[in-house]
């Protein structure tokens, strides 16, 4: 009778790990979609953003390069 409830035991057992293992994977791999599907949102976020905030520097640089020419004033 105790050989029949090892074994048993054994399959209950092995049958809880390989379910725990799938699980996981399949937690796993839910994770990783929905971390690219984030991803993905931000970069489509973020492209727009970046050309405003380059475009405002660039506005920004051109503005300064022309308060910073210097006059020319005649010293004689």
């Amino acid at each position: 009778m105790r050989y029949v409830l090892r074994v048993r035991l054994a399959s209950f057992f092995t049958g809880a790990a390989t379910a725990s293992f799938l699980g996981f994977y399949i937690l796993y791999k839910d994770y990783k979609v929905a971390h690219e599907s984030i991803t993905q949102q931000l970069k489509c976020l973020h492209e727009p953003l970046d050309r405003r905030i380059f475009a405002l520097e660039s506005l920004k640089q051109a503005e300064t390069s022309q308060h910073a020419e210097p006059t020319e004033y005649n010293v004689s």
